[in-house]
């Protein structure tokens, strides 16, 4: 869903695991301690475990820049660097220079569970209404995603923690997004859908370039986030008209303003998370007044 160049690309690496002890390691429901269960099969990875027998997501990220860095040096048609380490990022990022365009490419270290979902995720992804039941139960049965990300709440930053991350879903909702199943299939009926959301993660974007510093605790997770949330909130493929594009864009823009306004956007999945916590409460007034004058302004930024 990149929209202005498609200059940056997300790669998971994803290392698969039997089975983990999930310790959540603050009230977000999002971020966790893992330990092994006894006798686990994956012994390459007990060297990673921390002095409490965690599985320390510093660590393993460290030898896998480790790995990356020596592997770059023998490319050799394409110049390749591995830019500096962003504290607290999750990513490991790769700067490809190549004509017409540079691109940077985030690998980010995923472990993959074969286990049922945690509780903090029981009251999330609320898509009866939208996707149905047994769409929802299929993807409760997937695998639980766990990716290397620093919680910024731990009171000692040791680099230990793991967040839940749900990518695998998202991509799937989005695929998928129609309640009828030939929603924007080659010979079904078209919906705007996507195109709201492209709309609002463009806005977002142009609105990050120029004001970097106002808007750095707004990412477009957020956008997606509300965006899923609009999906819910108007389930019918009808709600969401190809003809209606711009009526559907104010009524999803109209909710995104909502949150922002009341500092409050739970996590799709893990209801008791609020991705707008009211420490980022600056950030947030800030862009719901530059979009309400994109908004009564017929948004000057798409002009261009």
């Amino acid at each position: 869903l990149q929209i202005s160049e498609p200059n940056e690309f997300d790669i998971m690496l994803v290392i698969p695991v039997a089975r983990l002890q999930l310790d959540e390691s603050d009230d977000t429901g999002a971020y966790y301690y893992l330990t092994f269960k006894r006798n686990p099969k994956e012994k390459y990875l007990l060297k990673y475990l921390d002095e409490d027998g965690k599985l320390s997501a510093f660590k393993m990220l460290q030898a896998l820049r480790a790995i990356i860095k020596q592997e770059v040096k023998n490319i050799k048609n394409v110049e390749v660097t591995v830019k500096r380490k962003r504290a607290g990022s999750p990513a490991i990022t790769l700067q490809i220079k190549n004509p017409p365009a540079e691109i940077s490419v985030d690998i980010i270290l995923t472990l993959e569970v074969q286990q049922s979902w945690p509780p903090s995720t029981r009251d999330g992804l609320k898509i009866e209404q939208w996707l149905g039941r047994k769409v929802r139960g299929d993807f409760r049965n997937k695998s639980l995603y766990l990716v290397a990300k620093q919680n910024k709440k731990e009171k000692v930053l040791r680099g230990n923690t793991w967040r839940l991350s749900f990518s695998h879903i998202e991509k799937a909702m989005l695929n998928n997004h129609g309640s009828s199943k030939t929603c924007c299939e080659s010979d079904g009926p078209k919906c705007c859908r996507k195109g709201c959301l492209k709309l609002l993660k463009y806005l977002l974007e142009q609105l990050k370039m120029k004001y970097t510093k106002e808007l750095e605790k707004i990412c477009s997770y957020h956008v997606k986030t509300a965006f899923f949330h609009s999906c819910v909130m108007w389930p019918k493929d009808t709600d969401w008209h190809l003809g209606d594009l711009d009526y559907c864009f104010q009524k999803y823009l109209g909710y995104f303003l909502d949150c922002l306004q009341k500092s409050h956007l739970p996590h799709f999945f893990i209801p008791q998370y609020n991705l707008l916590s009211l420490e980022d409460k600056a950030s947030s007034d800030f862009l719901s007044r530059e979009i309400n004058y994109q908004l009564n302004n017929r948004f000057p930024i798409f002009q261009g």
